[in-house]
């Protein structure tokens, strides 16, 4: 009897799982019933201000309507009597109802109960109903790289996350089917490693750190936008400094998650905001500042002799513009965003100080966001201990980080010095009752307090000041912002290109009780060779909408 079991068993194994999907394909040809299977996945929210809970991913239930073209009697009278119920192209649908030897065509997905259950009364022969389930993602194109997307596993039998928190978190959304047209026997060997491996973990909704209506408004802000400098790529994130948790996140060009058959390119579905690293510019200046201030190499009313250039290593460095301003504070490093002065910082503080530091706000490392394939980012340029690649490094040119580090790395000022870490859940809701609070993970300080005041007033006094000549200083708010202005590397030919930039902004505010960062970045805009051009009223916008929406008190 055990012989018997064990041939049986092999035997099986064989028929249902390593030629499964060409049985399923003769059966298929056979009988009129598609081999549907209903699954059941947890749902991901979204968390509105007022701690409402917003669907972003969950899974609705509905009806499919089928044909068997070879059994349809008049395919002039199926459609005459079905396009009363369900939206049918007529020469389509004729096309198909002739085929010969065609067993199966799907006619309509997502039909109501009513629909199919009226359709299905009808009796019309080659005409079918089955149920059917589905992921839909309520906010469309809305973070759709951060939510993420569902797919079939290898066999078939299941669907699993694939990219975004649908992946992240697959352990918790992942569901048993509802049930299924496979055999038995294929569900068992399927399941199979689970079962060897372990019981189930626990099962449960993801509640995330996105507020749906701040993320709506980043987005039009970023569209608007690319409307008016027709980037290749723009990006945006904000985030709690002092929790780390993400309000907004969005990536442009995006994706349909609810249609991905009209997605022509698909490295849309990658998530650049951690993916993929740039060489983010002046926005660097400030943490160079940081450094040189921490470690005691300069002072706030230190001054030096800003010559315009600087030849290190046999290559020259040079501000913007090329001009020296001659003997000036160190508020105007930041003010006019001067190469010559951060570099100038930087090499009073040493190579070993600025690797020692850039390491400690987490630049080079993975954030730890919880979102799959982080980069890690490329900074080997500063253990080199060369002058010329401290100096490019101060200013944001020879270090290469996704958008996540860089958020985190200067999050450290509005955060008191220390360092969060990016999270996108904030509670997890188990289906046996009980939840799971994300507590904020924070290390150091990497900063003394005294750094991040004096670094502090002086994005300050750009925002007042300098930044577009004082225009979007708030009287009753004190904001703090950098801009960003980096050459995109050319990987062809090598170097750079000439007229290609790299944009970016980041800024905080209420600027000593900070409530939010914002960091905004664009890939080659059009038309404009500086940030300041293009994001400063992006960024003036948001900042503007989160005071109103948070009704944030004013602090001065």
């Amino acid at each position: 009897m055990l012989c018997g079991a064990c041939v049986l068993a092999v035997s099986l194994y064989s028929t249902q799982i390593l030629n499964g999907n060409a049985y399923v394909a003769k059966a298929d040809k056979q009988y009129v019933k598609p081999a549907v299977t209903l699954f059941d996945r947890g749902t991901i929210f979204m968390q509105s201000k007022d701690d409402t809970n917003v669907s972003a991913a969950t899974v609705y239930q509905g009806y499919l309507i089928f044909m068997n073209p070879t059994l349809v009697i008049s395919g002039d009278q199926a459609y005459q009597v079905l396009s009363q119920y369900i939206k049918l192209d007529k020469a389509d649908f004729l096309r198909r109802a002739a085929k010969a030897g065609d067993h199966y065509e799907e006619l309509a997905h997502h039909v109501t109960a009513d629909t199919a259950q009226t359709i299905s009364s009808l009796g019309i022969t080659g005409i079918g109903v089955t149920k059917e389930t589905w992921r839909s993602y309520p906010a469309g194109n809305m973070s759709a790289q951060t939510i993420g997307l569902i797919g079939q596993t290898g066999s078939g039998l299941n669907v699993e996350g694939h990219y975004g928190l649908e992946k992240t978190y697959e352990d918790i959304l992942t569901r048993p089917n509802i049930g299924t047209s496979a055999n038995m026997f294929a569900e068992i060997f399927s399941g199979l490693g689970q079962t060897v491996g372990g019981g189930e973990k626990d099962k449960g909704n993801i509640v995330t750190t996105l507020e749906p209506t701040v993320n709506s408004f980043l987005e039009k802000t970023l569209e608007q936008t690319v409307s008016t400098w027709h980037p290749d790529e723009i990006g945006g994130v904000i985030m709690d400094p002092q929790t780390g948790e993400i309000v907004a996140a969005i990536s442009l060009p995006s994706f349909d998650p609810n249609d991905t058959s009209k997605l022509k390119n698909v490295s849309l579905l990658s998530n650049p905001l951690v993916e993929n690293v740039y060489e983010m510019g002046s926005i660097m200046k400030p943490l160079t500042m940081s450094v040189g201030l921490d470690t005691g190499a300069v002072m706030p009313d230190s001054t030096y002799d800003d010559t315009g250039t600087m030849k290190l290593n046999g290559k020259t460095i040079a501000n913007y513009d090329g001009k020296a301003r001659g003997v000036i504070p160190m508020q105007q490093i930041l003010s006019q965003s001067l190469n010559v002065g951060a570099a100038t910082v930087a090499l009073k503080s040493g190579a070993a100080a600025m690797y020692k530091y850039f390491s400690s706000f987490g630049l080079g490392q993975k954030s730890g966001v919880d979102l799959p394939n982080e980069a890690t980012g490329l900074v080997g340029n500063l253990k080199s201990g060369k002058d010329i690649d401290v100096a490019t490094a101060s200013y944001g040119q020879g270090l290469a980080v996704s958008p996540l580090q860089m958020i985190r790395a200067l999050a450290v000022l509005p955060s008191g010095g220390y360092l969060v870490e990016p999270h996108l859940v904030k509670e997890i809701d188990y289906e046996d009752g009980t939840s799971k609070i994300i507590s904020p993970v924070k290390q150091g300080p990497v900063l003394k307090k005294q750094t991040v005041e004096d670094v502090t007033t002086m994005l300050v006094t750009v925002v007042d000041k300098a930044l577009k000549q004082g225009a979007i200083k708030r009287d009753h708010y004190s904001v703090a912002a950098k801009t960003g202005t980096a050459q995109i590397a050319d990987h062809v030919r090598g170097g750079y290109y000439s007229d290609r930039y790299l944009h970016s902004f980041f800024g905080y505010f209420p600027a000593y009780d900070p409530k939010f960062i914002v960091f905004l970045y664009q890939v080659w805009p059009k038309g404009a060779e500086y940030a300041s051009a293009t994001l400063t009223d992006p960024f003036d916008a948001i900042t503007g909408f989160l005071i109103n929406y948070y009704n944030i008190t004013p602090d001065r």
